[in-house]
Protein backbone atom coordinates (compact mmCIF):
# COMPACT_ATOMS: atom_id res chain seq x y z
CA UNK A 1 0.00 0.00 0.00
CA UNK A 2 1.26 3.46 -0.87
CA UNK A 3 1.76 6.32 1.52
CA UNK A 4 -1.30 8.35 2.40
CA UNK A 5 -0.41 11.24 0.08
CA UNK A 6 -1.92 11.81 -3.35
CA UNK A 7 1.57 11.54 -4.85
CA UNK A 8 2.13 8.21 -3.10
CA UNK A 9 -1.15 6.85 -4.40
CA UNK A 10 -0.38 8.17 -7.88
CA UNK A 11 2.81 6.12 -7.92
CA UNK A 12 0.95 3.07 -6.57
CA UNK A 13 -1.74 3.27 -9.26
CA UNK A 14 0.83 3.97 -11.97
CA UNK A 15 2.66 0.78 -11.04
CA UNK A 16 -0.57 -1.21 -11.45
CA UNK A 17 -1.15 0.05 -14.96
CA UNK A 18 -0.38 -2.84 -17.27
CA UNK A 19 0.55 -5.32 -14.50
CA UNK A 20 -1.43 -8.37 -15.57
CA UNK A 21 0.08 -10.44 -12.78
CA UNK A 22 -1.19 -8.01 -10.14
CA UNK A 23 -4.69 -7.97 -11.60
CA UNK A 24 -4.76 -11.75 -11.98
CA UNK A 25 -3.87 -12.25 -8.32
CA UNK A 26 -6.66 -9.94 -7.19
CA UNK A 27 -9.25 -11.35 -9.55
CA UNK A 28 -8.58 -15.03 -8.82
CA UNK A 29 -8.84 -14.70 -5.07
CA UNK A 30 -11.68 -12.19 -4.94
CA UNK A 31 -13.69 -13.89 -7.69
CA UNK A 32 -13.74 -10.76 -9.87
CA UNK A 33 -14.20 -10.73 -13.65
CA UNK A 34 -11.31 -9.41 -15.78
CA UNK A 35 -13.08 -6.11 -16.50
CA UNK A 36 -13.32 -5.20 -12.82
CA UNK A 37 -9.90 -3.77 -12.11
CA UNK A 38 -9.47 -3.62 -8.34
CA UNK A 39 -6.99 -2.22 -5.88
CA UNK A 40 -9.30 -3.03 -2.96
CA UNK A 41 -10.29 -6.34 -1.38
CA UNK A 42 -14.05 -6.60 -1.80
CA UNK A 43 -15.04 -9.99 -3.17
CA UNK A 44 -17.58 -10.60 -5.95
CA UNK A 45 -20.04 -12.00 -3.39
CA UNK A 46 -19.36 -9.05 -1.12
CA UNK A 47 -20.13 -6.68 -3.97
CA UNK A 48 -23.57 -8.27 -4.31
CA UNK A 49 -24.19 -7.55 -0.60
CA UNK A 50 -23.18 -3.93 -1.09
CA UNK A 51 -25.51 -3.58 -4.08
CA UNK A 52 -28.39 -4.93 -2.01
CA UNK A 53 -27.60 -2.61 0.90
CA UNK A 54 -27.57 0.52 -1.29
CA UNK A 55 -31.14 -0.03 -2.55
CA UNK A 56 -30.51 1.85 -5.78
CA UNK A 57 -33.16 2.45 -8.44
CA UNK A 58 -32.50 3.22 -12.11
CA UNK A 59 -31.52 6.85 -12.51
CA UNK A 60 -30.40 7.28 -8.91
CA UNK A 61 -27.14 9.16 -8.36
CA UNK A 62 -24.38 7.02 -6.80
CA UNK A 63 -21.18 8.48 -5.36
CA UNK A 64 -18.23 6.09 -5.34
CA UNK A 65 -16.09 7.83 -2.73
CA UNK A 66 -12.34 7.20 -2.97
CA UNK A 67 -13.18 5.32 -6.15
CA UNK A 68 -9.65 4.30 -7.09
CA UNK A 69 -9.56 2.67 -10.53
CA UNK A 70 -13.35 2.82 -10.67
CA UNK A 71 -14.23 -0.84 -11.07
CA UNK A 72 -16.59 -1.33 -8.15
CA UNK A 73 -18.65 1.79 -8.78
CA UNK A 74 -18.93 1.02 -12.49
CA UNK A 75 -20.07 -2.52 -11.76
CA UNK A 76 -22.69 -1.33 -9.25
CA UNK A 77 -24.01 1.26 -11.70
CA UNK A 78 -24.08 -1.33 -14.48
CA UNK A 79 -26.20 -3.66 -12.35
CA UNK A 80 -28.61 -1.04 -11.05
CA UNK A 81 -28.93 1.58 -13.76
CA UNK A 82 -27.63 4.25 -11.39
CA UNK A 83 -25.79 7.33 -12.60
CA UNK A 84 -22.24 7.25 -11.24
CA UNK A 85 -19.89 9.90 -9.99
CA UNK A 86 -16.50 8.71 -8.80
CA UNK A 87 -14.30 10.89 -6.60
CA UNK A 88 -10.66 10.26 -5.69
CA UNK A 89 -7.74 12.47 -4.72
CA UNK A 90 -5.20 10.67 -6.93
CA UNK A 91 -5.12 11.97 -10.54
CA UNK A 92 -3.73 8.66 -11.80
CA UNK A 93 -6.69 6.81 -10.29
CA UNK A 94 -9.15 9.16 -11.98
CA UNK A 95 -7.35 8.71 -15.30
CA UNK A 96 -7.53 4.93 -15.06
CA UNK A 97 -11.19 5.05 -13.98
CA UNK A 98 -12.08 7.15 -17.01
CA UNK A 99 -10.32 4.66 -19.26
CA UNK A 100 -12.06 1.71 -17.60
CA UNK A 101 -15.46 3.41 -17.99
CA UNK A 102 -15.14 2.93 -21.76
CA UNK A 103 -15.77 -0.80 -21.14
CA UNK A 104 -19.06 0.05 -19.40
CA UNK A 105 -20.75 1.76 -22.31
CA UNK A 106 -24.22 1.60 -20.76
CA UNK A 107 -23.16 3.43 -17.58
CA UNK A 108 -23.61 7.18 -17.19
CA UNK A 109 -20.36 7.89 -15.34
CA UNK A 110 -18.07 10.78 -14.52
CA UNK A 111 -14.92 10.92 -12.42
CA UNK A 112 -13.40 13.93 -10.68
CA UNK A 113 -10.80 14.87 -8.12
CA UNK A 114 -11.91 15.24 -4.53
CA UNK A 115 -11.19 14.15 -0.99
CA UNK A 116 -12.90 11.88 1.51
CA UNK A 117 -13.71 14.94 3.61
CA UNK A 118 -14.18 17.38 0.72
CA UNK A 119 -15.89 16.02 -2.39
CA UNK A 120 -16.87 19.49 -3.70
CA UNK A 121 -20.31 18.06 -4.51
CA UNK A 122 -23.48 19.99 -3.63
CA UNK A 123 -25.32 19.11 -0.44
CA UNK A 124 -28.01 16.47 -0.88
CA UNK A 125 -26.93 15.77 -4.45
CA UNK A 126 -26.61 11.97 -4.38
CA UNK A 127 -28.95 9.11 -3.52
CA UNK A 128 -26.30 6.69 -2.26
CA UNK A 129 -22.63 6.56 -1.31
CA UNK A 130 -20.32 3.56 -1.52
CA UNK A 131 -16.81 3.65 -0.07
CA UNK A 132 -14.84 0.46 -0.61
CA UNK A 133 -11.84 -0.16 1.66
CA UNK A 134 -10.85 3.50 1.93
CA UNK A 135 -12.47 5.20 4.92
CA UNK A 136 -9.60 3.96 7.11
CA UNK A 137 -7.25 6.41 5.38
CA UNK A 138 -9.20 9.34 6.85
CA UNK A 139 -11.62 7.96 9.43
CA UNK A 140 -12.36 11.39 10.85
CA UNK A 141 -15.58 13.10 11.84
CA UNK A 142 -15.14 15.32 8.77
CA UNK A 143 -15.23 12.32 6.41
CA UNK A 144 -18.42 10.88 7.92
CA UNK A 145 -20.00 14.33 7.96
CA UNK A 146 -19.13 14.84 4.29
CA UNK A 147 -20.88 11.58 3.38
CA UNK A 148 -23.95 12.75 5.26
CA UNK A 149 -23.80 16.21 3.69
CA UNK A 150 -23.85 15.00 0.06
CA UNK A 151 -26.62 12.46 0.65
CA UNK A 152 -30.27 13.37 0.26
CA UNK A 153 -32.53 12.54 3.24
CA UNK A 154 -33.27 8.84 3.14
CA UNK A 155 -30.19 8.11 1.03
CA UNK A 156 -28.07 5.08 1.81
CA UNK A 157 -24.37 4.56 2.53
CA UNK A 158 -22.36 1.32 2.45
CA UNK A 159 -18.77 1.24 3.74
CA UNK A 160 -16.39 -1.70 3.66
CA UNK A 161 -13.29 -1.52 5.82
CA UNK A 162 -11.46 -3.10 8.76
CA UNK A 163 -11.56 -2.43 12.48
CA UNK A 164 -9.15 -3.45 15.23
CA UNK A 165 -10.46 -6.06 17.64
CA UNK A 166 -8.77 -3.96 20.33
CA UNK A 167 -8.34 -0.30 19.43
CA UNK A 168 -5.58 -0.02 22.05
CA UNK A 169 -3.46 -2.78 20.47
CA UNK A 170 -0.49 -0.92 19.01
CA UNK A 171 0.48 -3.91 16.87
CA UNK A 172 -2.39 -2.87 14.58
CA UNK A 173 -1.81 -0.01 12.14
CA UNK A 174 -2.87 3.33 13.62
CA UNK A 175 -5.20 4.05 10.71
CA UNK A 176 -7.10 0.80 11.37
CA UNK A 177 -7.25 1.45 15.11
CA UNK A 178 -8.84 4.82 14.33
CA UNK A 179 -11.81 3.26 12.54
CA UNK A 180 -15.08 3.08 14.46
CA UNK A 181 -17.74 2.99 11.77
CA UNK A 182 -20.72 2.82 14.10
CA UNK A 183 -19.63 5.82 16.13
CA UNK A 184 -18.62 7.81 13.06
CA UNK A 185 -21.88 7.25 11.20
CA UNK A 186 -24.06 7.82 14.27
CA UNK A 187 -22.28 11.03 15.23
CA UNK A 188 -22.70 12.33 11.66
CA UNK A 189 -26.48 12.00 11.97
CA UNK A 190 -27.16 8.68 10.27
CA UNK A 191 -30.00 6.38 11.32
CA UNK A 192 -30.37 2.60 11.04
CA UNK A 193 -26.63 2.12 11.46
CA UNK A 194 -25.68 -1.54 11.10
CA UNK A 195 -22.09 -2.85 11.29
CA UNK A 196 -21.65 -6.51 10.38
CA UNK A 197 -18.64 -8.80 10.53
CA UNK A 198 -17.80 -10.45 7.22
CA UNK A 199 -15.46 -13.36 8.04
CA UNK A 200 -16.15 -15.00 4.67
CA UNK A 201 -14.50 -12.04 2.95
CA UNK A 202 -11.50 -12.50 5.21
CA UNK A 203 -10.89 -16.04 4.01
CA UNK A 204 -10.39 -14.78 0.45
CA UNK A 205 -8.14 -11.98 1.69
CA UNK A 206 -5.94 -14.34 3.69
CA UNK A 207 -5.45 -16.64 0.71
CA UNK A 208 -4.54 -13.68 -1.52
CA UNK A 209 -2.05 -12.25 0.96
CA UNK A 210 -0.48 -15.66 1.56
CA UNK A 211 0.14 -16.09 -2.15
CA UNK A 212 1.40 -12.52 -2.47
CA UNK A 213 3.79 -12.91 0.47
CA UNK A 214 5.20 -16.14 -0.94
CA UNK A 215 5.76 -15.01 -4.53
CA UNK A 216 8.89 -13.64 -6.15
CA UNK A 217 7.76 -10.27 -7.53
CA UNK A 218 10.76 -9.90 -9.81
CA UNK A 219 10.95 -6.44 -11.36
CA UNK A 220 7.18 -5.79 -11.31
CA UNK A 221 6.67 -2.85 -8.88
CA UNK A 222 2.96 -3.60 -8.45
CA UNK A 223 3.74 -7.18 -7.42
CA UNK A 224 6.55 -5.94 -5.17
CA UNK A 225 4.06 -3.69 -3.39
CA UNK A 226 1.61 -6.59 -3.00
CA UNK A 227 4.35 -8.88 -1.73
CA UNK A 228 5.56 -6.37 0.84
CA UNK A 229 2.05 -5.55 2.00
CA UNK A 230 1.16 -9.23 2.25
CA UNK A 231 4.11 -9.85 4.56
CA UNK A 232 3.03 -6.96 6.79
CA UNK A 233 -0.70 -7.70 6.78
CA UNK A 234 -0.30 -11.35 7.73
CA UNK A 235 1.61 -10.43 10.90
CA UNK A 236 -1.49 -8.83 12.42
CA UNK A 237 -4.22 -10.43 10.30
CA UNK A 238 -6.03 -12.00 13.25
CA UNK A 239 -6.04 -8.73 15.23
CA UNK A 240 -8.59 -7.08 12.93
CA UNK A 241 -12.10 -7.75 11.71
CA UNK A 242 -13.65 -7.17 8.28
CA UNK A 243 -16.87 -5.17 8.28
CA UNK A 244 -19.72 -3.93 6.15
CA UNK A 245 -21.30 -0.80 7.62
CA UNK A 246 -24.62 0.52 6.29
CA UNK A 247 -26.83 3.42 7.31
CA UNK A 248 -29.60 5.78 6.18
CA UNK A 249 -29.27 9.55 6.03
CA UNK A 250 -31.71 11.08 8.51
Amino acid sequence: MSSGSAAGFDEWYSNMRGSEAHDDLHQRHLGLPPRLLSSSLLTWDGLAEVVEALRLAPGDRLLDLACGRGGYGLEIASRTGARLIGVDFAPEAIDQARTLAQQFASVDAEFRLGDLADTALPAGSVDAVVCVDAIQFQATAESFEEIRRVLRPGGRVALTTWEALDSADERVLARIRAVDAETGLTAAGFANVVVQDRPQWRAAERAMWEEAAALDPGDDPALRSMHDEGVKVLRTFDLTRRILATATAG
